[in-house]
């Protein structure tokens, strides 16, 4: 006769990576954005097409060459970075702060994620969503711009990580705000002028030595600089140390938002 004795639930074994939990919650950001595209995609999209048109036409006329192409071919990249980068920031900055305003972030630390799978799950949304509004601003600059591609490698490495790059800063600064007004603080007092002094408009070597020093002290110069190469073929400076450059803030950034979420900073009671 067969033993029907009711086996009691066991724990799931999850293994070195919790692959099924970091899915989850990678997938869950990514379509948190996309069920608002209107807000999340294409407003990026006329807010960049705006910048174009203002800066073309007040500096179209006076301006007619940077890095050795028409203004706009050079302004154009630094643009679709810009959208990039502040989408990604905005992508984890905006969930982490409302959950902890609305009292649900539990929700994200009770279930059996490591640090590490928390920082990698949030940072996937807002890569995706960098590189989503990326392309999709590109797309939309062609019939205005004639983009040239002269290395898709550098293009994809430094959108790859610039929106790696903010979305760790997006996390490390909605772990760290309590309250709206905080992470508002972030944007406006960190990463917007950050991106605007990042030679996005600008080559640096018209700078004085002093300000010159100082824009290559900015991280963000060097993904608008590199993003630019992969497109025109014009850097102000040596490619791999921007690569270092990128490569070591991420990993510095990484490490300060996977201590964050290993200490539980403002996030547990």
């Amino acid at each position: 006769m067969a033993d029907t004795t009711p086996v009691p639930p066991r724990p799931r074994a999850y293994g070195a990576v919790n692959w099924l939990g970091l899915k989850t919650l990678a997938w869950r950001e990514i379509r948190r954005f996309l069920k608002v595209h209107t807000q999340t995609i294409w407003a990026p999209v006329v807010t960049t097409l705006l910048f174009l048109a203002v800066f073309a036409l007040a500096l179209g006329g006076a301006v007619q060459e940077k890095g050795g192409v028409p203004f706009v071919e050079f302004l154009a990249p630094g643009l679709i970075m810009m959208a990039m980068a502040q989408n990604a920031f905005a992508n984890t900055s905006s969930s982490i702060v409302i959950a902890k305003v609305q009292g649900n972030i539990v929700d994200s630390l009770m279930p059996p994620l490591s640090p590490l799978e928390l920082v990698i799950g949030f940072a996937a949304g807002g890569v995706v969503r960098g590189l989503v509004v990326g392309g999709v601003v590109a797309a939309c600059l062609v019939p205005f711009v004639e983009l040239h591609v002269t290395s898709f490698g550098w293009i994809a490495f430094h959108g790859l990580m610039a929106s790696m790059l903010l979305s760790l800063l997006g996390i490390a600064g909605g772990v760290w705000s309590e309250k709206f007004d905080h992470i508002a603080a972030v944007t406006n007092f960190v990463v917007t002028p950050l991106a605007f002094l990042s030679g996005t408009f600008y080559t640096i070597d018209r700078l004085p030595e002093t300000w010159r020093l100082a824009a290559q002290l900015n991280p963000f110069f060097y993904m608008i600089d590199g993003f630019r190469y992969g497109f025109i073929g014009h850097t102000d400076t040596g490619l791999a140390l921007g690569a270092c450059v990128m490569l070591a803030v991420n990993a510095g950034l990484g490490l300060l938002c996977w201590r964050m979420f290993a200490r539980g900073y403002k996030l547990r009671a």
